[in-house]
Order: structure tokens, then sequence, then C-alpha cells
């Protein structure tokens, strides 16, 4: 280890959209430095885009739980090896066998098939909102419900079961909850899912679920699969929705964009994609003590990589505090990198592909209902974005 300082992970955010400042100073003064964990390790944190996208893509670099720190207080389990399916937190060859047997239900050309029931349930929910009237929490009628509600369907979770998983999946979330209420809600989910699987082993229907059913998997993997593919599904992209909204509004010259020329919708999926990073950090091991901008990281030591930070790294994206929609913004980490890049990330598109457009189409002069610096932030989320986002509209 070095004899450079060591420092705790930054996370005061200096405005709701951008990263914590000292994670930038760290990108262009030491792109790799050590760092202390909650739980005593001492390991290390990356900040620019090609030493994140190193480790990422690096096979000697772990995903295994058993093996990682995690750098902030109540981040979930860690020290214990993943129960079978919990395929995100595995190396190949394990991690191969479960992501070989998903690939094919979230494939783009799969993905653009959900497109038009998408944009029915993104419909329904605009259509709600308009008879309700201004004003409106836009997290709760609009950016949780959409991506709950496709989940929900893709993996065949009935609907009145739906508010309970969205609920304990809130409460796995969080960092501020105590460790023996996250593991309450994680078996109450889990035994839940385990039902949910018997019940399509008796009586398939046309879902994930179902169709995970004729493979080799056992009960066991089955539930945790669709547990960990339900809370990603419900809570990545109903926060890119919601903290997108919040930045497009602050932001009128790039709404302009989006309202002027919705064929440019990609692009700006992308640039908030980049420029938002709601999944802040991923964390990897060493397996052997390899060489990373210039420093020895040790076999064991774990390495956190600051999604946010690369995401804002000046050698890869010119002025890359600036919302720009009209940027190239490819090559962004904001899903990750190399063979643990999100399954999802295709649904994820499709949904804000949808459901941007068609929000500031039905309502042109949506607006915040309250002071911006009122919006309550989730800084006490591993996935960051908004509590709540208030909104108002001139009705006709």
């Amino acid at each position: 280890m070095t004899d450079t300082e060591v420092i705790t992970l930054p996370t005061g955010r200096p405005t709701p959209f951008d990263p914590p400042a000292e994670l930038g100073e760290l990108r262009e003064s030491r792109p790799i430095t050590p760092l202390a964990y909650p739980d005593g390790h001492v390991g290390w944190l990356v900040t620019s885009h090609p030493l994140a996208r190193e480790v990422l893509a690096d096979r000697r670099f772990s995903a295994r739980s058993e093996l990682r720190h995690l750098p902030t207080e109540s981040g979930g389990q860690a020290g214990r090896p993943a129960p079978p399916g919990m395929f995100v937190s595995t190396d190949p060859p394990v991690h191969t066998r479960y992501r070989h047997l998903l690939t094919g239900e979230f494939t783009v050309r799969r993905m653009r098939q959900l497109g038009e029931r998408i944009e029915d349930v993104t419909r329904s929910h605009l259509d709600a909102m308009e008879r309700q009237g201004p004003p409106a929490d836009l997290v709760k009628t609009f950016t949780a419900p959409i991506p709950a509600v496709v989940i929900c369907e893709l993996l065949g979770v009935p609907e009145q079961d739906r508010g309970r998983f969205m609920e304990r999946s809130t409460t796995l979330m969080r960092t501020d909850v105590p460790q023996e209420e996250k593991i309450a809600a994680y078996l109450a989910m889990q035994a839940h899912m385990k039902e949910l699987v018997l019940a399509k082993r008796a009586a398939p229907t046309d879902d994930l679920l179902s169709g995970l059913t004729r493979s080799d998997l056992t009960d066991e993997e089955l539930a945790n699969i669709g547990f960990m593919l339900l809370g990603a599904g419900l809570d990545t992209t109903a926060n890119m929705l919601a903290l997108g909204t919040f930045a497009l509004l602050r932001h009128p010259d790039q709404l302009a964009v989006l309202r002027e020329r919705p064929e440019r919708v990609d692009q700006v999926v992308e640039e908030l994609l980049r420029y938002l990073s709601v999944v802040p950090f991923l964390v990897r091991t060493a397996l052997e003590d390899v060489e990373l901008g210039g420093e020895r990281v040790r076999a064991g030591e774990t390495v956190t990589i600051s999604l946010a930070a690369a995401n804002r790294d000046p050698a890869r994206f010119p002025d890359p505090d600036r919302l720009d929609v009209l940027r190239a913004s490819g090559g962004h980490v904001g899903f990750g990198h190399g063979v643990h890049q999100c399954l999802g990330q295709q649904l994820a598109r499709v949904e804000m592909r949808a459901g941007f457009p068609a929000l500031f189409e039905r309502f042109p002069s949506l607006r915040l209902a309250v002071d911006p610096g009122q919006v309550p932030l989730r800084t006490d989320m591993l996935i960051y974005g908004v509590h709540a986002l208030p909104v108002t509209w001139d009705a006709p």
C-alpha cells in the first residue's frame, strides 16, 4: 500500500445532479487512491474513465460477494457467498451459466417488441395524471409505476402482489435502515418469490419466470433470479425517469431540444445516463496482485469504481459537467462495463425512450411545483435519485 493519505468515499453533492466535487479533484490528481472502508479494510478508489473500464473488464478483479468490502454503511451483504441464482455477485463460469440462460430474454429485438406495451403503460399513467389534474408527485404517478408494471409483467408477478414487492425492495435499497430490518424484508421477499416460482411450475404462463422453469434451474435459483431482476427493474429506471425529468426541467435549453427534435431521444437518454449516474459506484476485489494506474493492487484488496466520476472524466467527455443532450455519449459506464454490464439495459432504454417524450408532449407546461431546493434527494439510498418530484402544469 502507498504512503498516500487514505480517504473515505466522498458523498456530499454540490447540486442534485453533480457528484461530489472531491471525486473530480481526485480524478485529476490521483485517479487511483487508497480508500478506507467502514469495516476497517483499506482498498482503493478509481475515478477515471479508462481505469474504471479497465477494472470492470479485467477478469483478475472479482465480483464475488464473499470477497468484497463495501464503501458505505448498510450497503448490503458482504463477506458471504452469493445465494444460488444471484449471478451479479459471482464470476465466470458460474456467472456465465446464469447469464446465458437470461440473455435471450433481454435482447434488443425482444425489448423493442415490448415497446408497444411500454407505450400503452406510459399512456395510461399519463391519462390518469391528466384526469387527476395538477399538482402531482411525478414519482408516485408516473416514474415509479411504469417500470414496476413492466418488470412485473415481464416476470409474471400478479398485480395484487406488486405493492408488497415494491415496498420491500425500497427497504433493501435504503442505507439508513437497520440490517435486521433489511434481512426481514429480504427473507419475506424471497419467500414470496419462491411461492411464485412454484405457481409458475404448476401452471406456466407467458412470462420470463415460466420460461425459465423449463431450464435446469432449481426453485431457489429461480426465486433469487426473480428477486434480483425485480429489484433492479423497479429502482434504477424509476430513478432515471424521475431525476432525468428534474434535470431537464432545470435545463430548459436541453428540454427544448427534446421537444423540438423528438427523433433525437436516443441521444437524450444516453446523455442523461452519463450525466446522472444513478448507480454511483461498483466494487471489485483483486484475485491476484495487479498493476493499475501506476499502483500495485494486492490480492484481496477491494477497488471501488466511481461510475459518477468516470462519466464526468473530461478526457473522455469534453466539458463533462454540462448537460448536452446532443453530445456523443457513447462509452459511458452508466450500465457498468465488461461481462457484468447491466443485463436489463435495453429494457431501461426502451422505457426512457417512451417516457420522456410522452411526458413532455402531454404536459408542455410541466414545471416544478416547489423550489428546486425542496425536492427530496435519495442521498440515503444505494440508487440515487429523488424520493418525490412535485410538479404542476396548466390544466385546460
